[in-house]
């Protein structure tokens, strides 16, 4: 799932970007409304947690840009301002959910989440090619009944992969389904991650690799 933090507190902000990392959440941050803005407009993501209160853009302007060119992101509004009236201005101007500061980061990660599953796009609940069986809500896969272990990130290339159906996925799709900006994707994580994913995969090879265009399983 990606995640884009919007906070002008910059501690507070990486913070909870730390934090949601080590719930295998792939997070960017921005630290204020412009640049919210600018990394919507390259990345689509499932959920925004986005401070109200923000310098440049207003977080109810950078709102309201959101939900009107992607609507299939999730704004989680955040604010210290926790009247109704103000929860229900929020939720007016586009935003699918609300909390208020302080908050309980156990929270936080709960209301991602079930936001993160609203926004996600229709799988099947299994998907099966040339063998090789993956269970997304089990995060199991097995090749011919044979169980295969994945690490976290394996798992995830190998879901956006099945989930192309036979046609190409280029290495910055991959990159940004399923790393962060914070990555350190630009020295062949890709590719290290790919050589295990097939490793583990086993004979005979079914991820090809189409030099300067991308990945196909």
């Amino acid at each position: 799932m990606r995640v884009l933090v919007v906070e002008d507190e910059e501690q507070l902000a990486d913070a909870l970007a730390r934090g949601m990392r080590l719930h295998a959440l792939a997070v960017d941050v921005a630290y204020d409304g412009q640049e919210a803005l600018e990394l919507a407009a390259y990345v689509d993501y499932d959920v925004v947690v986005l401070d109200r209160d923000l310098p440049e853009v207003h977080g109810d302007d950078v709102c309201r840009a959101l939900t009107a060119a992607s609507p299939a992101s999730r704004v989680l509004m955040l604010t210290a301002a926790g009247r109704l009236r103000d929860r229900v201005d929020g939720l007016s101007l586009g935003a699918d959910d609300y909390l208020v500061k302080p908050f309980a980061f156990a929270e936080l990660v709960a209301r991602v989440r079930t936001l993160g599953r609203r926004s996600s796009r229709a799988a099947p609940p299994v998907l099966e090619r040339a063998g090789v069986r993956l269970d997304p809500a089990r995060r199991t896969v097995t090749r011919d009944g044979r169980p295969i272990a994945l690490n976290r990130k394996e798992f995830d290339v190998l879901l956006e992969l099945l989930r192309a159906e036979g046609d190409l996925v280029s290495s910055a799709e991959l990159r940004r389904a399923v790393w962060d900006e914070y990555a350190d994707t630009g020295t062949g994580v890709l590719r290290v991650t790919l050589t295990s994913l097939r490793r583990k995969l086993g004979e005979p090879r079914l991820i090809e690799n189409v030099p300067g265009r991308g990945y196909r399983f």
